[in-house]
């Protein structure tokens, strides 16, 4: 089992897997976006190929908490990938702020520009996942008590 997380974008699509204990979020790769249905077939795509049972969408809600245009975007493409995926869980994370993370994190490492321009995405897409599994092993744990 695993748990795969989406960070959407106007142009790419950060994509991030669990390792098969659930413990940690690695970045897999960023998906140059090519319209709705190429972007889903690549999803489903990835999905197959590392058996992943859940997916974590990022909902960018503005800083308010309301939801902006691309927040429809972002369910809309849920919508779709929970038709072809039936058997699949989905969820959205609130991922506000987690681009301005990911650059963060990047600068720190010293990584220039052009390379952060790269790999942004898929750090945004390990920050969405890393925090839904970290809440929901908070959770097991609480219940377990």
């Amino acid at each position: 089992m695993r748990i795969m997380g989406l960070d959407l974008g106007e142009t790419r699509i950060g994509v991030a897997l669990s390792d098969e204990l659930l413990l940690t979020a690695q970045g897999l790769c960023v998906i140059n976006s090519r319209g709705i249905v190429n972007d889903l077939a690549q999803v489903v795509e990835l999905i197959e190929s590392h058996a992943v049972t859940e997916l974590v969408i990022g909902l960018p809600r503005n800083m308010d908490g309301s939801c902006g245009p691309m927040v429809e975007k972002v369910r809309e493409f849920g919508r779709q990938l929970a038709d072809r995926k039936p058997e699949l869980k989905l969820e959205y994370w609130d991922e506000r702020l987690t681009t301005t993370a990911a650059q963060r994190v990047l600068v720190d490492a010293d990584m220039s520009r052009s390379r952060r321009r790269k790999v942004v995405d898929k750090v945004a897409a390990g920050l969405i996942l890393q925090g839904y599994m970290d809440l929901r092993a908070r959770r097991a744990a609480a219940v377990s008590r």
